[in-house]
């Protein structure tokens, strides 16, 4: 049997024309929605989640492409779009009965959800961003020797075929060298846990894919309209993040001040599942985010 949230009940909500996203519902009170990355699904905030929802309402989709949720064709440069999926996770709050929330994402669903906190600042009231850059911060700041540590970013970026083609001759190898290679603690992903994010991954590759060709195009520009536009997260922001900085050369606090003027940018030791390996402290930086 695939492992679960305990304690929490599962649902299916259409968000979108023909898409649904499948979401891990538990406790009561204000309502916080935790967005996954990659190469995994909600089963990564199982740890926060059930901390949270000792006095909140813990909403935790599989983002669309992703687990068991719908995976359209990419159809179009927005299929895949942060933009998009921003709009699926809005949407799927609303249907669970909150206009408002506070949101956290690890990863892609970190991008998923700063792309929802610019667009939708009425209904985001706080933001916390684990592990990540936003996207046009984050290929600005790959260069050199350096980058080969994303190379996955730069496969997946190029068009239609051959990407797909390359990981589904190999998705076990593929998706659990990041599972291996990211993780300082082996023991967090215990090996249910760990076969769940495979299996998931291998019935998904064309979609995770379009979601990350859409980082290397549609997604920029966005950015850099924001940025033109002088465009800033208008809540409170958390970002927690191992110190890649100073491998990559980049001043990450600095990136994301840009970007946000009430931030509180914290260092994190311990690998980059930092919800599974450093539970207590993710859960305590949440909790003093939201209050």
């Amino acid at each position: 049997m695939a492992p679960v949230i305990p304690g929490f009940e599962y649902h299916r909500v259409p968000v979108a024309d023909g898409v649904s996203l499948s979401v891990a519902v538990g406790g009561a009170g204000p309502a916080i929605v935790l967005l996954h990355g990659f190469p995994q699904t909600h089963l990564m905030w199982r740890h926060v989640a059930t901390r949270l929802a000792a006095d909140h309402t813990v909403i935790c989709p599989d983002l669309r492409g992703y687990g068991a949720s719908g995976k359209p064709a990419e159809y179009g440069l927005d299929t895949y779009s942060k933009r998009t999926m921003a709009e699926d996770v809005v949407a799927l709050a609303r249907a669970l009965g909150h206009d408002r929330f506070a949101l956290a994402g690890h990863d892609r669903g970190a991008l998923v959800a700063f792309r929802a906190a610019l667009d939708h600042p009425s209904a985001v009231t706080r933001l916390a961003c684990l592990d990540v850059l936003p996207t046009l911060d984050m290929w600005e700041a790959m260069h050199g020797a350096a980058a080969a540590v994303g190379f996955h970013l730069y496969l997946m970026a190029q068009p239609p075929g051959l990407p797909e083609r390359m990981i589904a001759a190999a998705p076990d190898a593929f998706f659990g060298h990041f599972l291996d290679a990211w993780t300082n603690d082996p023991a967090a992903l215990p090996a249910d846990v760990r076969a769940a994010y495979l299996d998931a991954c291998r019935g998904a590759v064309p979609s995770i894919v379009a979601d990350y060709r859409a980082s290397a195009g549609i997604d920029v520009r966005h950015d850099e309209a924001d940025r033109a536009a002088g465009r800033r997260l208008a809540m409170p922001v958390a970002v927690l993040q191992q110190d890649w900085g100073a491998a990559l050369g980049y001043d990450a606090a600095a990136l994301w001040g840009a970007w946000a003027a009430d931030l509180r940018h914290t260092t994190v030791t311990c690998g980059h599942f930092m919800a599974e390996e450093a539970p207590d402290e993710v859960t305590k930086a949440l909790r003093d985010l939201i209050g």
